[in-house]
């Protein structure tokens, strides 16, 4: 299922490339994706601590944030932390998405809310069946209270817009 929309929303596509984000902007949603996918990345090392293509992703994404790195060093990041989630169960399969797709961001800034609902989806697996629900709310929540004031809305009005095919993550 794809968890990016056919159309694509120009706050969340660069000024260089006709949208409205800011750089600015840009750089706080990817800090924010990659503070969403870092909070889950334990389940991921519990799994599989030897692989290290997640936190390595997550480094990169700091990076590009920081203007230390290539937007296509990134972008190939994003990849290589995907394939780190073949094989594995639920929880450590959707921490080590939302890795990929929080350096992602980098290359298209939709890819933030990406993370946060693969995180959420991570958060929610490893919680005991009875109490699923309660941890994907306790994670969105935990998430939102980490949104930079300037992206807040931007984010909680695209959780609102994509909520369908982001497997109703950031529902109430």
């Amino acid at each position: 299922m794809p968890i990016l929309p056919t159309v694509r929303d120009p706050r969340l596509i660069t000024l260089r490339r006709g949208g409205s984000l800011t750089d600015d902007d840009h750089r706080l949603l990817a800090e924010w994706a990659l503070t969403c996918a870092e909070h889950v990345l334990p389940l991921f090392e519990r799994e599989a601590g030897h692989d290290l293509r997640p936190q390595q992703a997550i480094d990169i994404g700091h990076s590009w944030a920081r203007g230390e790195a290539r937007m296509t060093d990134a972008h190939n990041a994003a990849f290589v932390a995907n394939a780190a989630a073949r094989g594995l169960s639920d929880p450590a399969k959707f921490a080590a998405l939302a890795a990929g797709q929080a350096v992602a961001v980098a290359h298209v800034a939709a890819h933030a809310l990406g993370a946060a609902a693969y995180a959420i989806r991570a958060a929610q697996a490893a919680g005991e069946p009875d109490g699923a629900d309660a941890g994907r709310l306790r994670e969105r929540d935990w998430q939102r209270e980490r949104l930079a004031a300037p992206i807040r809305s931007l984010v909680l009005e695209d959780q609102r817009l994509r909520n369908d095919i982001c497997w109703y993550a950031f529902s109430d």
